[in-house]
């Protein structure tokens, strides 16, 4: 896939969010981190992308903060979730389903 040099606008993000995306089954459960190695550390940094982006809108109630990098940082989450399932699956592992106590 060509992109624009490469993966630092938020459109490029979501054309690899959608290619990658679409050979993956629908979402019915929430999935908890993990699965195999390489998925778990997809997770890690997507907990990191979030908190950058937490950070960013907290810094935004006081100084003036570009919209293209809090988009950015949200489409890099989603990004990564998604990378996530795609290396969990292409690696023989197992996606870890939350099951509410008690059921």
């Amino acid at each position: 896939m060509l992109l624009r040099g490469g993966l630092d606008h938020p459109a490029d993000l979501e054309v690899l969010l959608d290619t990658l995306n679409a050979d993956l089954p629908p979402l019915k459960d929430f999935i908890l981190p993990g699965g195999t190695r390489a998925a778990a550390d997809c997770h890690l940094a997507r907990a990191v992308c979030r908190r950058a982006e937490r950070r960013l809108l907290s810094l935004q109630r006081t100084e003036t903060v570009n919209p293209e990098a809090l988009r950015y940082l949200n489409r890099l989450s989603d990004l990564l979730f998604v990378m996530s399932r795609v290396l969990c699956r292409t690696s023989g592992g197992t996606e870890i389903i939350w099951k509410p106590r008690g059921k």
